[in-house]
């Protein structure tokens, strides 16, 4: 079985390294080969659940742990000399990574919905994307660039993405938000703070300052964050918002992490509470209208299964074809 699980982690760290790291971050890539290359540190990482044994994980803990980055020899060594702490907090951890760049891609499906809004996030982490009234965007569409700002003026979180098409964009007015996660991360705790930036990939220009300004938002103005599970606990999260809103749920890029049996009860319980805006990959479920067909190889956003674009995962274009996507 050991060596069935090495095995596992050769071939998935080496597609990590050929199809996933390049173009993003040569330190990820480097060290993604090294496993290949190196049976002693693929045996480190084979004893790590194959739930918590994800490249960008693993490697975030071994940030947080410390690991040198400078020297594959070091690193190397630095694994096997620390695989009982590094298996032992893979363990307690989980991808949590929360881009507020994915508002980018939620907004104009935000933008078909009358307000006031009451938000609810399905694996929230700390929150960042429960904030899209709070942040600047600036669209690019050829030559042009579609600026939407909040009605205090220019956040300090500036949102760049590429559009294709012509949506009706607007900021929604968002009079409470909430979100459930198995984990919660609170913006206010150091400790959290360094684990969500360390979740950021080195060599992602930009994207560390995006999360901590984002973080600094949802610091002065918590939102309300419960632990449990998305489909159990959303009922009852879901009956504390105001009755006056329409609550609107969003699970962006979420069910990706929820087991397939379970993925079904989340769609569920977000249509049963209110409308529903999700951003995933086409074949994740069949909580679809009707089956996306992309073009662009991006995920579906869809509102209430209908899908009225297709986008980059983590927001950084957006193309808008409502009725054709």
């Amino acid at each position: 079985m050991q060596e069935d699980a090495v095995r596992a982690v050769i071939d998935r760290y080496g597609r990590f390294a050929r199809e996933e790291a390049p173009g993003r971050s040569p330190l990820y890539e480097a060290w993604a080969r090294r496993v290949g290359d190196d049976p002693a540190v693929a045996a480190v990482l084979a004893r790590i659940d194959e739930t918590r044994r994800q490249p960008p994980l693993v490697f975030a803990v071994m940030r947080l742990l410390g690991a040198p980055d400078d020297d594959l020899a070091a690193w190397a060594g630095w694994i096997v000399g620390h695989a009982d702490a590094l298996v032992a907090e893979c363990a307690r951890r989980s991808l949590q990574t929360n881009e507020p760049l994915r508002c980018a891609a939620l907004l104009p499906a935000l933008s078909l919905i009358e307000g006031p809004i009451a938000l609810l996030e399905v694996g929230a982490s700390a929150g960042l994307c429960l904030y899209p009234d709070r942040y600047s965007y600036r669209y690019r569409r050829g030559d042009e660039v579609v600026a939407l700002d909040p009605a205090t003026g220019a956040s300090p979180v500036v949102l760049d993405s590429v559009l294709e098409g012509r949506p009706e964009l607007r900021m929604p007015h968002i009079v409470w938000r909430a979100g459930v996660d198995l984990s919660p991360l609170d913006a206010r705790v150091d400790a959290d703070r360094a684990w969500l930036t360390g979740l950021v990939w080195p060599g992602e220009e930009g994207r560390k300052e995006r999360v901590t300004a984002a973080l600094d938002i949802a610091a002065a103005d918590p939102p309300l964050l419960v632990a449990g599970d998305g489909a159990d606990a959303l009922a009852g999260l879901a009956a504390r918002a105001p009755r006056d809103a329409t609550l609107v749920v969003t699970t962006p890029g979420v069910l990706a992490h929820v087991p397939r049996v379970r993925r079904g009860a989340v769609i569920d319980a977000a249509r049963r509470a209110g409308r529903w805006i999700t951003l995933d990959a086409p074949g994740l479920h069949d909580g679809w209208t009707r089956r996306p067909q992309l073009s662009r190889g991006g995920f579906a956003v869809a509102l209430d299964g209908e899908v009225v674009a297709e986008a980059d995962p983590l927001g950084a274009w957006v193309a808008w074809h409502p009725g054709s996507a």
